[in-house]
């Protein structure tokens, strides 16, 4: 587990599923910018099974607050194409658990994390041009803007821009620095 001020970066268990499947499909909750897509109890079990939501190339950890309830995911999977790195998304699954600082600090420790873990040089952020809050977040925690592409995903009915964000590894605090600061 990583510990961090408000919140704590932990792997998926078993008992776990049922709440997270459960939050992860409230399309009332989910936002605007993520797709109405449904999971289906049976594919995610099948997930847990094989890796635990934790293989080379993917990794998913569940964001809670410090009574273990859980607010959200924190992501790394491989990006677009051939980049060098991995790209991190993040999910805080209800509202009202939304705009508290719960994203800014699991993606500081999360990043910092995954430096301290792979032989990367770089770690990227995609988010809809429109979501401010996300691009504002991102920036924050000290990724960099570095392009936009034009009508790159489809969500909710539209096609949006896509902004891209990177950090590489000498802007990253050690992770030590990071639990530290806590």
């Amino acid at each position: 587990m990583l510990e961090g001020k408000k919140i704590n970066l932990r792997l998926i268990e078993d008992n776990d599923i049922p709440t997270m499947l459960a939050l992860m499909n409230n399309l009332n909750q989910r936002g605007e910018y993520l797709g109405i897509d449904l999971y289906h109890e049976t594919k995610i079990q099948k997930h847990y099974a094989d890796a635990g939501f934790w293989e080379n190339d993917f990794g998913r950890m569940l964001i809670t607050d410090k009574n273990d309830c859980i607010l959200g995911a924190i992501t790394f999977f491989k990006g677009v194409g051939d980049s060098e790195g991995y790209e991190v998304g993040c999910q805080i699954y209800t509202k009202e658990d939304r705009g508290k600082g719960y994203s800014t600090e699991a993606i500081k420790i999360f990043c910092a994390y995954i430096f301290s873990l792979k032989p990367i040089q770089r770690l990227q952020v995609c988010t809809a041009s429109e979501n401010i809050a996300a691009r504002k977040v991102a920036e924050k925690c000290g990724f960099v803007y570095e392009g936009t592409m034009r009508k790159a995903f489809f969500a909710r009915g539209k096609y949006h821009d896509l902004d891209f964000l990177s950090m590489l590894r000498d802007e990253c605090p050690l992770l030590s620095e990071v639990l530290e600061s806590k």
